[in-house]
Formats: C-alpha cells, sequence, structure tokens
C-alpha cells in the first residue's frame, strides 16, 4: 500500500515539474541517434561514455554531435554515484530562414549526482549535473535536473520484464539573467535482451521560450 502511494506521488510530482510553456509552441520533428556506454571498472568505478548524433530530419542534416565521457564513484551499494567528466559538442546551426549553417564548437565540463531508488518493480532516478561550458570563446554554467521512471512489463506467467516503459522530464537553467534555458520531455519504450544490452525508441519535446521541437530518439544502453 504505501509503495502504491509512493509511485502515485512520483508520478504527480513528475508531471506537475513540467513547465506550462510547452503549450502553443511550435515545433518539427528531428531524430537523435544515442549510444549509452558504461564500463565497471570494480565494484566502485565506472567509466561512462556516450555519443548522440542529432538530426533536423529523420538523418543526414546533422543538428549537433555529442560526444561525452566521465568517472564515477558509487556508493550506498550502487544507490548512488557521482561523477565527473567532459564533453565535445559540434552544433550546425541554421542562419535565420535561410539554408546556409554556422559550425559552433563546444568543450564542456560537468559533475553530476545520481540518486536511484525502487518502489516494487518500478524505478525511480535523480540526477542533477552542473556544466561549464565554453562556446566559442564564451563561458557559461548550466545546471540540470533530470528525473526517470522505468515501469517494467510483464506477461502472464513470465517473470522476466523484457519490455519496460520509460518517461523522463528534464530542466535546464542557466546561472545569467535568462535563467530558463530548455526543457525536455520524454516518453519511451524499451526491450531488455540480457544485463547488458538493452534498445529504446521513444518521443521527446524539447521546447525553449518561444519555440520548440519534436524528436525521435533511438537509443542503445550497453553495460559492461
Amino acid at each position: 500500500m504505501l509503495k502504491t502511494v509512493l509511485l502515485k506521488r512520483a508520478i504527480i510530482t513528475f508531471l506537475l515539474i513540467i513547465p506550462s510553456i510547452c503549450i502553443g509552441q511550435d515545433s518539427n520533428l528531428g531524430n537523435w541517434i544515442i549510444y549509452f556506454g558504461n564500463k565497471q571498472l570494480n565494484e566502485k568505478w565506472n567509466l561512462h561514455h556516450e555519443v548522440q548524433y542529432r538530426n533536423y530530419n529523420a538523418v543526414g542534416d546533422l543538428e549537433q554531435l555529442l560526444l561525452r565521457t566521465g568517472l564515477g564513484y558509487s556508493f550506498n551499494e550502487g544507490k548512488q554515484n557521482i561523477l565527473m567528466g567532459y564533453g565535445y559538442i559540434l552544433s550546425e546551426n541554421y542562419l535565420g530562414d535561410s539554408d546556409n549553417k554556422s559550425s559552433v564548437n563546444e568543450h564542456r565540463i560537468y559533475q553530476q549526482f545520481i540518486s536511484k531508488q525502487s518502489i516494487g518493480s518500478v524505478k525511480l532516478s535523480h540526477r542533477y549535473r552542473f556544466e561549464q561550458r565554453f562556446v566559442e570563446g564564451d563561458f557559461r554554467m548550466r545546471f540540470r535536473y533530470f528525473v526517470n521512471l522505468n515501469v517494467p512489463f510483464k506477461k502472464k506467467d513470465e517473470t522476466a520484464y523484457n519490455w519496460y516503459g520509460s518517461m523522463y522530464n528534464e530542466i535546464f537553467l542557466n546561472t545569467e539573467s535568462s535563467v530558463f534555458d530548455r526543457n525536455r520531455l520524454y516518453f519511451g519504450l524499451g526491450y531488455k535482451v540480457n544485463k547488458t544490452l538493452r534498445f529504446e525508441l521513444g518521443y521527446m519535446n524539447q521546447f525553449f521560450e518561444t519555440s520548440g521541437r519534436d524528436q525521435i530518439n533511438m537509443i542503445t544502453f550497453v553495460n559492461f
């Protein structure tokens, strides 16, 4: 009974943090192809790495290439993890309403803390990330809060939870005067092949103060 109440509260909290400015914004469809890798060095230490290939359309019109890595340390029986890392981001931005693009290079240092908990078979995780961004000679800082729900599905008379539903919300806040940067809301369906490999396909809406974009996300997770 207590677990059910906690789950309901978690879902309500998840929905309440979605800013209302997502209503009535212009949006168009793009595609993100994402790889997340995690190498467990030992019981405590892990090496994170990821590649994200983001397109304005289905494929072939690069919006952003993101490469990120980091070294993490787990404690409290693996329920918490602190990590420090580096990211390189190449952005291809359209100039106004033209077909011309400009390339923007960004180097990023970040620190993060992840906390995980279980409510029955449902997994809930929180990620707090602080970024120091070096964008073409301009220095910026940003805070991100990410909350994720992972709900496994089980067929009758089966014990394995291969299929699962995933949803998350992530808000980005700048340290400058224009505090709100963006928000991402995601719903996806995943399949766990084994303890090492899983795939996920989902829809994400990313919105800013006056505009937004819809994204199809194709994600591969590898733990080894």
